[in-house]
């Protein structure tokens, strides 16, 4: 990695140094594609480095399927809220909401960590959107809300099938992952019951190529 860092510092160098010194046409096409391909290498290799991880609700994976996981999730709490709206509308109105619920805007003005999924389901009224809150706390121990739209529940131990895709959301995007995940599972002779769930990792400037969104199914 810091040789990569170096390698590039050096060619920025050169390449304004020869650019004073009027290279030809072909020298300077060279140091460009070098220079993309060191700052590409240094991309992936940042990209590839481990961070620190956002916490998720623990599970284990029983099963694989294709690209599709089985996994038995433990029991967690969450925050959620019910908006009405178009998806992204929901979403959006959830998110804040539900944000301010984390930052303090709660009897104790306590802050929570953040942690993944964000998740979103049809329900009555509009859409059900839930943030899964740290590992050990129960409704009984998290701060209570000061918004009253916000209810605390534990979802128990459950069992679901995940498809996993990248990209931004669109509609068309989770309806042709949501085919493929149900036709997957028709094919394997798996059932599931219940709305279709829409889980968000990543903050809204992670690029999509490296976005990371499921699709889950109850099984």
């Amino acid at each position: 990695m810091r040789n990569l860092l170096r390698d590039v510092r050096d060619l920025r160098d050169v390449g304004e140094n020869s650019t004073h010194r009027s290279l030809s046409r072909l020298h300077a096409q060279a140091y460009e594609m070098k220079l993309l391909t060191l700052t590409l290498a240094l991309v992936l290799c940042t990209a590839s480095m481990p961070t620190h991880a956002i916490e998720e609700p623990s599970y284990e994976i029983v099963r694989k399927i294709g690209d599709v996981e089985v996994r038995q999730y433990a029991p967690y709490t969450v925050a959620e809220v019910v908006v009405d709206g178009s998806a992204t509308e929901a979403a959006n109105r959830a998110f804040r909401i539900l944000a301010g619920y984390i930052f303090g805007r709660n009897k104790g003005d306590r802050t929570l960590a953040m942690t993944a999924p964000v998740t979103q389901t049809s329900a009555a009224g509009g859409y059900l959107v839930q943030f899964v809150l740290p590992r050990g706390m129960t409704p009984a121990s998290a701060p209570e809300p000061q918004d009253a739209r916000i209810t605390l529940r534990q979802v128990p131990s459950s069992r679901v099938a995940v498809i996993r895709y990248s990209g931004f959301w669109s509609e068309a995007n989770y309806s042709e992952h949501l085919a493929q995940l149900e036709q997957t599972l028709r094919a394997a002779g798996v059932t599931w019951s219940g709305q279709p769930v829409y889980s968000r990792y990543n903050a809204p400037f992670v690029p999509w190529f490296l976005r990371r969104n499921e699709i889950w199914l109850q099984i």
